[in-house]
C-alpha cells in the first residue's frame, strides 16, 4: 500500500484521498424546515435581495444566498442581486447594527429591540430579533413595500423563534461552514 504523495510546493496530499469532497452533513428535519422557511421568505416577498439568520455571537446560521445560489427568485424577477459574497457581508452588518441598537436601547432604557430598519438610496436593511439574541436580517430593493417585508419577517420570526435551540444553532453553524 502506498501513501498519498505530497506536492513539493504546498505539502498537501495529492493522492485519491485529497480529491474526495467532504460529505455534506445530513440535516435534521428542524434544520431543513428553517431552510425551507427562509427560502420561502425570499421567493415570496417581492424586492427581497438577500436574507440571513445570525446567531447572538455574530455567526451566520442561514443564508438565502447559499440556499438559492444564483437561481432567479420568483416575485422579483428584475431585482438586482446583492454584492458579491453578500451572505457574509449581510451577516456582519446584521450582527454589528443589531449590537448597536441593543446598546442604544439599554442606554435609553427602551427595553428590547424588536426591529431595526435602515433605508438607503439603493435599498433597505431590516433586522428583527428572533430569540436568545439571534437576528433575522434582510436586504431589500429600494422600491420594496416595507410593510410587506416587515410582516413576512415577523411571520418567519414567529415560526422560527421556538425552533432555534442551542442544538439547532450548532447544527446550522456546522452546515454553513461546510457550504462556504
Amino acid at each position: 500500500m502506498t501513501a498519498p504523495m505530497r506536492t513539493p510546493r504546498t505539502g498537501r496530499s495529492s493522492g485519491p484521498a485529497a480529491r474526495e469532497p467532504r460529505p455534506e452533513p445530513v440535516l435534521s428535519s428542524e434544520a431543513r424546515n428553517l431552510q425551507w422557511l427562509l427560502t420561502n421568505l425570499v421567493e415570496e416577498v417581492p424586492g427581497l435581495r438577500s436574507v440571513a439568520v445570525v446567531s447572538s455571537d455574530g455567526l451566520l446560521l442561514l443564508s438565502s444566498d447559499l440556499l438559492l445560489g444564483e437561481q432567479p427568485r420568483t416575485g422579483a424577477p428584475e431585482a438586482k442581486p446583492g454584492p458579491k459574497d453578500s451572505s457574509g457581508d449581510l451577516a456582519t452588518l446584521v450582527a454589528g447594527v443589531g449590537s448597536l441598537t441593543i446598546g442604544a436601547a439599554r442606554l435609553m432604557d427602551g427595553g428590547g429591540v424588536k426591529q431595526t430598519m435602515i433605508t438607503m438610496d439603493e435599498g433597505s436593511l431590516f433586522i428583527m430579533a428572533i430569540s436568545d439574541g439571534s437576528l433575522l436580517g434582510a436586504h431589500a430593493a429600494p422600491d420594496c413595500d416595507m410593510s410587506v417585508v416587515a410582516y413576512h419577517m415577523a411571520l418567519f420570526v414567529g415560526r422560527a423563534g421556538h425552533a432555534l435551540t442551542p442544538e439547532l444553532r450548532s447544527e446550522l453553524r456546522q452546515s454553513m461552514e461546510h457550504a462556504q
